[in-house]
């Protein structure tokens, strides 16, 4: 797909829009304040992938622990504002890497102003986020309700708002939980700036609808070429929104590398416990950087065949279990054996 060319932005060592890759990101959801429950869940992040991460900035120890938490970390840190325009300095002063900000409820002005002086400063990008869920009173009454158009509307006002002080280090979100207001709501902005966008469904839910909500719609957001940093936003273990953006990423073709475990849906052949051992591999394949398509399939007879656009498989029932290779069997080993099989191939795994 050709995407849509949108203004470089440097978030630390880390570069979005442009031709740059889709960074991934997430959010910590310990309390900041306390540096090493932070620091331990954002290496956890990192492992799984991701490639910025935010924390929320409530209190000015918060702001102050990005320092120590920064010296810790090896991703871009932005720092989460509501309200406060002074958690905001202090972020920034305490080497946040960007900050997200509501430039309407921090304040007037004066107070707006001195967020850009700080940011200018050092040259911190800002990230303007709207919600559907804040939209002012005046664009709800002026668009009959909350739509797609209001909240592109909202964005551009607060974006003028950092542009009128002279500064155009920005990224711009604009999230809904309604995935088809969202997706419109994207396709609008984009005709109309050139910013970077920040891509998510907010308040999606758990795991499961969750990830369903957001494979719709930064599906629909992304094959339009638009986008240049997204975030699966889950009621679930941080870890859970990296894997669901790396697959969706790498199911639309714009991101390679890593393993995607297909397996067959059961029936009435198969023989072994396949929803545990699917499982079970999907989650020691999140452990290898490697490209290939790995099948787990329940049936020894059938597995094979519908293995054969995999790069590696495995098939079982019945005490007996195979490792297959594009379709071709090339090694029998007991059922029960048939995981650490797997993991030994991984680890030997030449591309």
């Amino acid at each position: 797909m050709e995407r849509k060319h949108t203004k470089t932005v440097a978030i630390g060592n880390r570069v979005i829009g442009g031709n740059h890759p889709i960074l991934i990101q997430s959010m910590t959801n310990t309390h900041t304040e306390d540096v090493e429950a932070t620091v331990k869940q954002i290496l956890e992040l990192e492992k799984a992938g991701c490639e910025i991460i935010r924390c929320t900035v409530p209190t000015l120890e918060a702001a102050q622990a990005i320092q120590k938490i920064k010296k810790q970390i090896h991703i871009p840190l932005v720092a989460d504002i509501h309200f406060d325009y002074k958690m905001a300095i202090a972020a920034i002063e305490n080497g946040a890497d960007k900050i997200r900000i509501n430039p309407g409820n921090i304040g007037g002005p004066d107070k707006i102003k001195a967020v850009v002086d700080a940011a200018k400063k050092r040259n911190i990008p800002i990230r303007v986020g709207v919600n559907s869920g804040s939209l002012e009173k005046e664009l709800v009454e002026k668009y009959h309700g909350v739509t797609a158009e209001g909240l592109v509307e909202s964005a551009l006002d607060k974006v003028r708002m950092i542009e009128e002080q002279g500064y155009d280090n920005l990224v711009i979100s604009i999230k809904s939980s309604d995935v088809l207001m969202c997706v419109e709501a994207h396709k609008l902005i984009a005709e109309k700036t050139d910013y970077p966008l920040h891509v998510g469904i907010t308040e999606s839910g758990t795991a499961f609808s969750g990830s369903i909500k957001s494979s719709i719609g930064l599906g629909l957001i992304l094959n339009e070429g638009i986008g240049d940093t997204i975030r699966v936003s889950l009621t679930d273990d941080p870890v859970k929104e990296i894997q669901a953006a790396k697959l969706i990423l790498r199911t639309l073709g714009l991101r390679k590398g890593g393993v995607e475990v297909v397996s067959c849906p059961t029936c009435g052949r198969t023989r072994i416990n396949l929803i545990e051992l699917a499982n079970q591999v999907e989650d020691m394949a999140a452990d290898y950087n490697l490209n290939l398509k790995l099948a787990v399939m329940g049936c020894v007879v059938n597995g094979p065949g519908e293995a054969k656009e995999a790069d590696l498989g495995i098939a079982g029932g019945d005490g007996c279990g195979v490792l297959i290779r594009h379709g071709e069997v090339i090694r029998k080993v007991p059922e029960e054996d048939l995981l650490a099989t797997l993991k030994e191939e991984l680890d030997n795994w030449k591309e």
